[in-house]
């Protein structure tokens, strides 16, 4: 119940309640968004970033596909 009042305290000190509501929080979500974009392009987990598996990946559908096709 505690954490419940602390953070509907701290969604109150938002400001803009009145003219936009609940839109009031879309900049932490862009932000959030772009934070999380960045992470996945520029920080690395062991030897790979987020994207360089996704290409790898990609890249092996496309083979396999290519394989698939000319059997």
């Amino acid at each position: 119940m505690l954490v419940n009042k602390s953070l509907k305290r701290l969604l109150q000190l938002v400001p803009g309640k009145r003219r936009f509501g609940a839109y009031r929080f879309l900049p932490f979500f862009f932000l959030l968004g772009g934070a999380m974009e960045w992470f996945m392009i520029n920080v690395r987990v062991g030897q790979e970033t987020f994207y360089d598996v996704y290409r790898r990946k990609r890249s092996e559908r496309l083979y396999q596909a290519r394989m698939n096709k000319t059997e």
